[in-house]
């Protein structure tokens, strides 16, 4: 009884394919493959993209910049501390410090300390050892606190890597022409700006703790140019992660101000 029940459904499904005909078996497959297009994303949708990308490629340089270098605070003797002809100050980053010797007749006579850093003179740069023997560096006396500026750099090489995987989840948006993976992508590039924006939090707690070690030479500190790119670079990261969050969506938030034309039937 069942085997002669499967049969039966097996005849009246190939008899109703064979009523559909040739061309409604065509127009089901294109009606098929339209609907799948139909997910694809538009051109001025994949536009949108790329510029929301670009924003954040914006951040993920300036973050590469900063990180980079060793100019993320400036730490400057008075210029006459030594009472010679020249004064030292020190820059560092969060690999690798400098320590300058400038010449007092080339700082400006109303600037109180040594520096700027840009001046020419004579450089000694090491990089920390925070990374390898574990040891503390001493500038002028003053004794870093390496865990502080662990913290700072691992946050800042966390941050790195949610860039990268946010620029995969971009990549393999425009690729695919999906819009799947720009929620994850946003994910990246938000949580990676907020976490660069933690790590100069970080590094100024870390020199303040160098400031508080010893008391013996005075000395004027300013964060320098290093933190002004990683600032803007975490501002650019939030703004380029939001961009993608609204691209995301199944309407644009100011679509519903434009008026709908009606379509004819």
């Amino acid at each position: 009884m069942w085997s002669n029940f499967f049969v039966q459904q097996d005849e009246e499904g190939r008899i109703g394919v064979a009523g559909a005909g040739q061309g409604g078996g065509l127009g089901g497959m294109k009606g098929g493959r339209g609907q799948r297009r139909a997910h694809k994303m538009s051109d001025s949708q994949e536009g949108k993209i790329k510029l929301a990308f670009f924003v954040s490629i914006i951040g993920v340089t300036l973050t590469v910049l900063g990180m980079g270098t060793e100019f993320w605070v400036e730490l400057a003797q008075p210029k006459n501390f030594s009472g010679n002809q020249t004064c030292q100050m020190a820059h560092y980053g969060l690999w690798k410090g400098c320590i300058r010797t400038l010449w007092v007749a080339d700082i400006d006579p109303e600037r109180t300390s040594c520096g700027p850093a840009e001046l020419p003179g004579e450089s000694n740069c090491t990089y920390f050892k925070f990374f390898t023997s574990g040891e503390n560096a001493v500038i002028f006396k003053k004794t870093t606190n390496k865990n502080l500026n662990l913290a700072a750099a691992i946050l800042a090489l966390l941050s790195l890597t949610l860039m990268v995987m946010g620029s995969i989840c971009i990549a393999m948006s425009l690729s695919k022409g999906v819009q799947f993976f720009l929620k994850p992508a946003s994910f990246c590039f938000i949580l990676s700006g907020v976490l660069v924006l933690l790590s100069i939090l970080v590094f100024h707690q870390s020199v303040l703790a160098l400031l508080s070690s010893d008391h013996s030479i005075p000395l004027h500190h300013k964060l320098s140019w290093s933190v002004a790119c990683v600032g803007s670079a975490g501002a650019a990261l939030i703004f380029g992660g939001f961009l993608f969050i609204i691209l995301s969506l199944p309407f644009s938030p100011w679509q519903k101000c434009l008026p709908h034309k009606n379509s004819a039937t």
